[in-house]
């Protein structure tokens, strides 16, 4: 089988969030099960000069977007094993950033178009074609509408993963002619249309031969209209062919014992409380192992509990803990934290930007990853904590529902802390209770950091899955 990944972002070309964790991920565990895996993206201009100074061209062609024709280079990089291919044009890509442009409908139309044009000029055809977020939901509509007599293109299946249902990418009614060469024909409620206008998720959820998310328990959220973002009616009736495969990490990118981001490697408990008490000094925070570190590397969003956080941040600070928040987001969840940062200098570090390095520190330095969301595909911060053995304390929704297993003191199983409503107080509860354990049983907790550790959270048993989905498709 010849699998092609066609996404938006991939590690360690562009990344803004777990898409490209995952698509830098996936294909390697893939191959290692004997799947032949080709990724696709856009040529950011943000692409690191070490990667654009080896690309090699392979075919210039013209894409048509709607009634025009526009440039496309096609260009490769191998890397890791792993076929890379790079589509190139400048007018859309030569910008800082990926997403949140006024022109993004033109751009992934573009994209998408693009993808289907390139297929006769790489190495090999593909089986199927894996398409990733609304940015690639037009690839199954379009190979159907203006590929399915051509020769070449005969047999070729698609695949589409919803990694958030939240981001659909809608826009107006006038793209489906403009820019997708779409008849009227597409547009209806089983189609593209989105409340009059057009939906990039919902060409997928309507066109892809076989749909896919992050999580099983998020597959079952999703149709349910709490959680459905107004798709919710429209999964179900396609819940005969919608599956949910948890999300893994890459063990050799993350790996507590290797990873030269850390002050120092380590493999045990004493390794990680020595990382914890340089974090604590870095950071400005009195050094004190006995006091328990709480993290949060997370965007400053709605979707991440950062408001139930902020409501009873004051109790928190009452158990003589130390918090530590690193991240971008909404401003006024910024300077929320900034605020708390001033006020408590001994307690609260709160680093509003965006550093790989520092997060990997934080991840090794912790006690305690707080991700209270409100609702959360997959996860991948989780998954980070638990490899470099801080535990996690998370709400029971999606991803985080399928791969924190609460600690239950009577049988000794688990693997983190949980709590089920949205709510402050029971978050509350839960960080009292993970905290007491902390400080007053740690020969337990010192058990339960190394047990985090020993979990295999590798992509190893999910690719296992897809390639069983592929070759049903096949």
């Amino acid at each position: 089988m010849n699998i092609l990944y066609a996404a938006s972002e991939c590690a360690p070309f562009i990344k803004t969030g777990g898409l490209g964790d995952v698509i830098g991920a996936l294909p390697k565990a893939l191959q290692q099960q004997g799947v032949e895996v080709t990724v696709i993206l856009p040529k950011y201009s943000d692409l690191a000069n070490q990667y654009k100074n080896q690309l090699e061209l392979v075919k210039i062609i013209d894409v048509p977007v709607g009634w025009r024709e526009q440039y496309c280079g096609i260009e490769k990089l191998e890397y890791e094993g792993i076929t890379i291919y790079f589509l190139d044009n400048e007018y859309y890509f030569k910008r800082h950033g990926s997403y949140g442009y006024y022109d993004d409908g033109e751009r992934f139309a573009f994209f998408s178009r693009a993808v289907l044009e390139a297929l006769p000029h790489l190495d090999k055809k593909p089986d199927i074609i894996h398409c990733h977020d609304w940015q690639t939901g037009p690839i199954p509509v379009l190979l159907k509408a203006h590929y399915r007599n051509h020769p070449y293109y005969q047999g070729i299946k698609t695949v589409f993963t919803i990694h958030n249902l939240r981001y659909q990418g809608v826009f107006s009614k006038s793209v489906l002619a403009e820019l997708l060469d779409l008849s009227e024909l597409y547009f209806h409620m089983d189609g593209l249309e989105f409340r009059g206008n057009v939906s990039y998720m919902k060409a997928g959820l309507a066109y892809a031969d076989y749909l896919t998310t992050v999580s099983p328990t998020y597959a079952n959220e999703i149709q349910m209209p709490y959680y459905g973002e107004n798709l919710d009616g429209f999964l179900r009736q396609r819940s005969w062919n919608l599956r949910g495969i948890v999300n893994g990490i890459d063990p050799d990118t993350y790996n507590p014992a290797l990873d030269s981001a850390l002050f120092s490697g380590y493999d045990t408990y004493e390794g990680k409380m020595e990382n914890k008490r340089l974090l604590q000094k870095q950071l400005g925070l009195p050094v004190n192992e006995g006091i328990p570190v709480i993290s949060m590397v997370t965007r400053l969003v709605d979707q991440k509990g950062v408001d139930l956080v902020l409501h009873v941040m004051e109790d928190i600070l009452k158990q003589n803990v130390q918090v530590i928040v690193l991240g971008t987001g909404e401003e006024h969840y910024e300077w929320a934290f900034k605020d708390l940062a001033h006020r408590y200098p001994d307690q609260v570090s709160a680093q509003i930007y965006f550093d790989e390095g520092l997060s990997r520190k934080i991840y090794a330095g912790s006690d305690l990853f707080l991700m209270p969301s409100h609702f959360e595909p997959c996860g991948i911060g989780q998954l980070l904590a638990l490899r470099y053995g801080t535990l996690p304390l998370v709400r029971e929704t999606g991803g985080l529902k399928d791969t924190v297993v609460p600690y239950n003191e009577l049988s000794d199983q688990g693997n983190g802390f949980s709590f089920s409503n949205y709510n402050a107080h029971d978050m509350l509860y839960t960080i009292e209770r993970a905290v007491w354990y902390y400080r007053y049983q740690p020969k337990k907790w010192k058990k339960l950091v190394e047990r985090a550790m020993s979990i295999d959270y590798s992509w190893d048993a999910s690719s296992k899955e897809y390639k069983e989905l592929y070759e049903m498709l096949v």
